[in-house]
């Protein structure tokens, strides 16, 4: 009874649990592992020590814990006494019962099996033994453990979780332990979110000099998660000036913290979204910028590269079933058998989808081309409506051999993660359109001013009559270029598929961006498809983020794109070109 009176009066809040800590430590250097530190406090009698044992297993990150400690609650533990024996064996009994209702017996100090005397295994009737014994204080004592599992934990994202969880608690005998950890971490982030969390503690602290330590120390870290409990803070501070002063000019700094990641991140995923926008569009700037050809059905052209992406998807996972349709009679039913592969294996589909949707969009462009375009080179009006035709057949294709429903594209994993800096979000996704587009405008660059396919291309669009007379094979060279302006956009397609689901309609979401994009920058100038792209994707962005109204937003920038027209109907940059002559 004096000892627990003097525990009580000595050790109050704070003390205690680092009382606890201390104890079950001093109890269990015998225990080597987790498993043997739960059986032997199972096996105590004494109440103190056995919550010491349990609360010496804080910050322990052994895997075991968490389902021996629900098993105990679950009063799933048995005590197995062998005949003639005094001692008792906590053990866990497997799920499969034999005919007489006796399971295979596990020991919880060593995870083998329990075993007779003569070295077999023992399978063990639950009704003739006893269940390890709990109460309040036990389970309170586990819950405390359980609540710090992740603490020690490799995986960084469980440990920043289970400290923030940690300081949003505000209580009082969470501190100890994230001070003990503070001590030995070493990652950024993970220091990080103990500062943040051992703040967040002490606003509750008994001093006030502490609370306002506190609040400032959450204002220079710029914790947007922490704006709540300050504003709350102030409220509970009111009748001390001083320190409500520091919890206001905390959120002052943490509202400006967030002034600053708004304007970031939106200038952020207004370039992402304009190279999105390039991405869809670029292809478009050569058919219809360089050779003067309204291609209504490029948006369908896309949906081949976001489809092909599909295929090669399935190929490499469980396979996939096509429905090819005929002029007559059922569809052709085509399986396409998949190599089952899982993990990094699996993510490399990606990587073979990229070429191969260039590949099938420029044959479906080279065929549109043969078939369609070659009769309708300057007659705009009516390549407009037979490509808006083409474009409905095509997705009545899709829908036939794909079904009408939208297919689920995955991405890799190394397209699924973010990094974050100061709060800042740059998506993996986003980071690799931006480069994805550079790349892209690269490489156009490349072919246009150092291959001969590019000198020829150019030569037709300024003058087809002389580049004719000198020699030049227009017609091949139109063919070529309308082919790499389907690739492109297949290209498009395929990292478009990787931000949502493919369906039959998916060109139809982005050919009047496309459009565009394409005019506003000057029909015909890549540099000028690449600004164009690139400012719409700003404007749309940041008119989001002042209405917080996107829909408000889009009808804005869209009244925007046509005054600027009326106003310079050429575009901002304006290029001499074969259909301007026309």
């Amino acid at each position: 009874m004096t000892y627990r009176l003097l525990r009580t009066a000595l050790l109050p809040g704070i003390a205690q649990a680092m009382f606890w800590f201390l104890l079950g430590s001093a109890a269990a250097l015998s225990a080597s592992t987790a498993r043997q530190t739960i059986a032997t406090a199972i096996l105590e009698e004494d109440a103190e020590k056995k919550i010491g044992l349990i609360n010496s297993l804080i910050g322990n990150a052994d895997p075991a814990i968490k389902p021996l400690f629900d098993a105990w609650k679950e009063d799933a533990i048995f005590l197995y006494k062998a005949e003639g024996s005094a001692t008792k064996v906590p053990v866990s009994v497997g799920e499969e019962k034999d005919t007489d209702g006796r399971q295979a017996a596990t020991r919880i100090d060593d995870a083998q099996p329990l075993k007779a005397a003569d070295g077999q295994p023992l399978r063990i009737l639950t009704a003739d033994y006893d269940s390890a014994e709990h109460d309040s204080a036990i389970r309170t004592a586990m819950k405390g453990v359980l609540d710090l599992l992740d603490l020690a934990s490799p995986d960084r994202a469980r440990r920043i979780q289970a400290i923030e969880m940690l300081g949003k608690s505000q209580e009082a005998e969470k501190l100890p332990p994230l001070l003990l950890v503070q001590k030995n971490v070493t990652d950024t982030k993970v220091r990080h979110a103990l500062r943040e969390a051992i703040a967040l503690i002490q606003l509750k602290d008994e001093k006030p000099e502490t609370r306002t330590a506190a609040a400032q120390e959450l204002g220079a870290l710029g914790s947007i998660a922490s704006q709540d409990f300050l504003q709350q803070f102030v409220k509970d501070n009111a009748d001390q000036p001083t320190v409500a002063r520091a919890g206001t000019a905390a959120l002052a700094a943490i509202a400006n913290h967030v002034r600053n990641v708004n304007i970031v991140g939106t200038g952020f995923r207004g370039l992402s979204k304009g190279s999105i926008l390039l991405v869809a569009a670029i292809g478009l700037a050569i058919t219809f910028g360089l050779m003067g050809v309204i291609n209504m059905a490029h948006g369908e052209l896309i949906a081949v590269g976001a489809y092909t992406t599909y295929v090669v998807q399935g190929i490499f996972a469980t396979g996939v079933v096509l429905q090819i349709p005929t002029f007559f009679g059922q569809p052709i039913t085509v399986r396409l058998s998949g190599m089952n592969l899982s993990g990094t294996a699996l993510d490399n589909y990606f990587l073979l989808a990229l070429p191969l949707s260039f590949l099938m969009a420029a044959l479906v462009g080279l065929a549109l081309e043969r078939s369609v375009i070659r009769f309708l080179y300057r007659r705009p009006l009516e390549s407009l409506l037979a490509t808006w035709g083409v474009s409905l057949v095509l997705q009545q294709l899709f829908r036939l051999t794909f079904g009408a429903n939208n297919v689920q594209v995955y991405s890799p994993s190394w397209l699924s993660g973010n990094w974050t800096v100061s709060d800042v979000i740059f998506g993996w996704n986003r980071v690799f359109v931006i480069g994805f587009a550079i790349a892209i405008i690269f490489g156009t660059h490349l072919l246009m001013t150092k291959t001969p396919l590019g000198l020829l291309i150019r030569a037709v669009m300024q003058n087809r009559q002389m580049a004719a007379c000198m020699g030049v094979k227009t017609e091949r060279v139109n063919m070529l270029t309308f082919a790499f302006g389907s690739g492109l956009g297949g290209l498009a397609g395929a990292f478009i598929s990787q931000l949502g689901n493919v369906g039959p309609g998916l060109g139809q979401d982005y050919i009047v961006d496309a459009f565009m994009t394409v005019v506003v920058g000057g029909v015909g100038n890549l540099v000028g498809t690449v600004v164009s792209a690139l400012g719409i994707g700003l404007m749309d962005q940041s008119l989001q983020q002042i209405l917080l109204n996107p829909v408000l937003g889009k009808i804005l920038v869209l009244g925007m794109i046509i005054l600027f027209l009326q106003w310079r109907p050429a575009g901002i940059f304006v290029t001499k070109s074969r259909s301007l002559e026309s």
